[in-house]
């Protein structure tokens, strides 16, 4: 990018996936299975395609709907008395194709099919 880019008019992807993983610090026990459950309610709300695994959540969609819901997610749980949130958050975007995360596991599942035989 050249420095007399004006980014103002630089836009952001049309869509990304992002992975992840809100951490409360300073809740009242070391569970946080109270706030990944708010969370996923937020996340059900939003219309977004999302997933929670073990160690987060992925969710995709366009690139300021995701940023917006992940910020929304921070606002609710400060709301709710979580004073600080540290958060892990890995974006992929991709030109060249559309391909959720489904779709990617579906790919490593054929090929892992294969190892059956």
């Amino acid at each position: 990018m050249s420095s007399s880019t004006d980014l103002s008019t630089l836009q952001t992807p049309p869509a990304c996936t992002a992975d992840f993983c809100l951490i409360p610090l300073g809740t009242p026990t070391a569970s946080v299975s109270k706030e990944v459950a708010e969370v996923q309610r937020l996340l059900k709300k939003s219309g977004l395609n999302y997933s929670m695994h073990s160690a987060g959540t992925t969710v995709e969609g366009p690139w300021d709907d995701v940023m917006k819901v992940i910020g929304q997610c921070h606002a609710m749980l400060h709301q709710n008395g979580v004073v600080r949130i540290q958060s892990d958050i890995r974006v992929g975007t991709r030109t060249d194709k559309k391909q959720g995360f489904k779709d990617k596991v579906e790919a490593v599942e054929r090929l892992l099919k294969g190892d059956e035989a």
